[in-house]
């Protein structure tokens, strides 16, 4: 993206006088945003008519130091006639800024001149010739939305990391490179989210980057807007922690609309990683080859915004088993509420906005179940109705008496009284203990679980 600065806004920025806030701030997304800051060549004449010689020389001498609209297009006859015939010699220059956008050879222009967004109005060019507070607002939505992590998980940059940790030793075998790569993107400033374990070392890490980019693969993926996860590593086993990376990585994508995620990855013999991404709805696409390996290394894609054929013949379930987290709410199914408990529901769904953290949490410690994808729900409930791909909406009793909520069910079970069986399905995906689990397995009543 290019963006096109008009000669009022270099002065406001670049003379001897405060800075108006506004513009700081703009120049600092622009900056963030990797946006290319062009200025038209005409913009000296504008700068030449100044009467102060020395303040015309400070500012010539700065406006050297941006880069400059090559090869512009001039204004057509055509375009003149809409606008207006100039009256002045700065509507020869305004004419040449907006012929630019006009042109698409630059995104958007800047300008706080009051005379340039008449004419850009009458041109139908309003929505790309921008104010300084336009542009900001414009700009700052732009820029990524971060996601609400839990207090053990935290975002940083790759340079705050220390790449001789044993939990890129793995990654040193498949990249013989690694180290220099790993220079070389924290130096880009690349962000991460990782988890310190009670030693002080990395107990988890997830690399990322938002791309637009084609995907130099067989067969290849065309240009389009993904989100990279470059490193996903766990070391602090046990916790559901990869579930909670995923999770984490499908809600950032849909808070900054990013269609599609993706990840690289060699085959193993036991790989918990690959078994891990399928289960969530990542397939393998094409295939990428190395200089060093004849190994060739898996591209897996998953899709986070899909379209009516991405689902065409499949059911309820298969949808919401392929798409996570997307979910098929029509007809075709029946949707269940279930009463939930405050406290349960604060450890099954840590991520409600009202939730109060534990002491423990901040410490690097997790609520397992929280961090999982697929929850277990065990129920007295004597209905037997319920069935995969129907949708339940968790009631949250005592306080807040509203659904608060949403889970689509898998799997059901029931009658089930060996409390060992049912431990050996729920795991860690349950709020309940192998004690609390024994007294539900005893009770007289129907008991089932999703």
């Amino acid at each position: 993206m290019r963006v096109l600065l008009d000669t009022n806004i270099i002065i406001n920025r670049e003379d001897n006088k405060i800075i108006n806030e506004d513009l700081q701030i703009l120049m600092k997304v622009i900056y963030k945003l990797n946006v290319s800051v062009v200025l038209h060549p005409k913009c000296i004449e504008d700068i030449n008519r100044d009467k102060d010689d020395g303040r015309k020389k400070i500012i010539l001498s700065k406006f050297k130091s941006y880069p400059l609209l090559e090869d512009f297009p001039k204004p057509t006859e055509e375009f003149i006639n809409i606008v207006g015939k100039p009256v002045k010699p700065n509507d020869i220059i305004d004419f040449y800024l907006l012929f630019a956008i006009y042109n698409n050879a630059v995104n958007f222009l800047i300008t706080e001149d009051n005379g340039i967004h008449k004419k850009a109005k009458v041109a139908n060019l309003s929505d790309r010739v921008l104010k300084i507070v336009e542009a900001l607002d414009l700009f700052k939505e732009l820029l990524p939305k971060k996601v609400r992590l839990p207090p053990a998980l935290r975002e940083t940059t790759m340079s705050n990391l220390n790449v001789n940790e044993p939990i890129f030793d793995a990654l040193r075998d498949d990249y013989p490179d690694f180290n220099n790569w790993f220079a070389d993107k924290a130096r880009d400033g690349r962000k991460c989210w990782i988890n310190k374990r009670d030693d002080g070392l990395l107990g988890a890490v997830l690399i990322y980057k938002i791309e637009q980019e084609a995907i130099g693969s067989s067969p290849i993926l065309p240009r389009r807007r993904r989100l990279k996860i470059a490193t996903m590593m766990v070391s602090h086993v046990g916790h559901k922690i990869g579930e909670l990376l995923l999770r984490k990585s499908f809600e950032f994508a849909i808070k900054n609309k990013i269609p599609e995620i993706y990840l690289t990855h060699f085959p193993k013999e036991d790989d918990y990683l690959a078994d891990l991404i399928q289960e969530y709805g990542f397939t393998k696409v094409s295939i990428q080859n190395r200089d060093w390996t004849a190994i060739p290394e898996d591209v897996f894609l998953k899709k986070i915004f899909i379209n009516v054929d991405d689902i065409t013949g499949l059911s309820p379930f298969q949808i919401s088993k392929t798409f996570f987290p997307n979910f098929y709410d029509g007809n075709k199914v029946k949707k269940h509420i279930i009463p939930i408990q405050p406290q349960f529901h604060e450890r099954l769904f840590t991520d409600f906005p009202s939730r109060q953290t534990k002491l423990y949490e901040h410490i690097g410690e997790f609520i397992i179940e929280g961090n999982t994808i697929k929850k277990a729900y065990l129920s007295r409930s004597s209905t037997r109705k319920m069935e995969p791909g129907h949708i339940i909406l968790f009631y949250r009793s005592i306080d807040v008496k509203s659904v608060v909520s949403l889970g689509v069910i898998e799997s059901i079970y029931y009658d089930l009284t060996d409390p060992n069986e049912i431990m050996s399905i729920v795991g860690k995906r349950t709020v309940y203990s192998m004690v609390e689990i024994e007294k539900f397995a005893k009770s007289p009543h129907y008991s089932n679980f999703i």
